[in-house]
């Protein structure tokens, strides 16, 4: 009779096993699940701000090509003024 309550006693233990280890995989599968929302929702965040980052590195690339145009065009000028200045000064 104390094998058959033994047996029937470590069946329970085993449900009750089997139950919480259900329990905790589909805690864990949630877990995993919101881990991949993140991940989703931060790549997302990284390919825009990656995208940003060239618009803004373009944007910078073209405002310093019109900046160094502009500078080469006032130190021309100014080059001609000193120019003109030397050729008054000659006369």
């Amino acid at each position: 009779m104390q094998t058959l309550e033994t047996l029937s006693q470590n069946i329970r233990e085993l449900l009750e096993r089997y139950a919480a280890l259900q329990q905790e995989n589909a805690q864990l599968r949630a877990d995993a699940e919101k881990q991949r929302e993140e991940l989703i929702r931060t790549h997302s965040e990284l390919l825009e701000l990656q995208q940003k980052n060239r618009r803004i590195a373009t944007a910078n690339a073209m405002v310093s090509a019109e900046g160094a145009e502009d500078a080469t065009k006032r130190i021309n000028a100014l080059i001609a003024q000193v120019d003109r200045a030397i050729a008054a000064l000659k006369r």
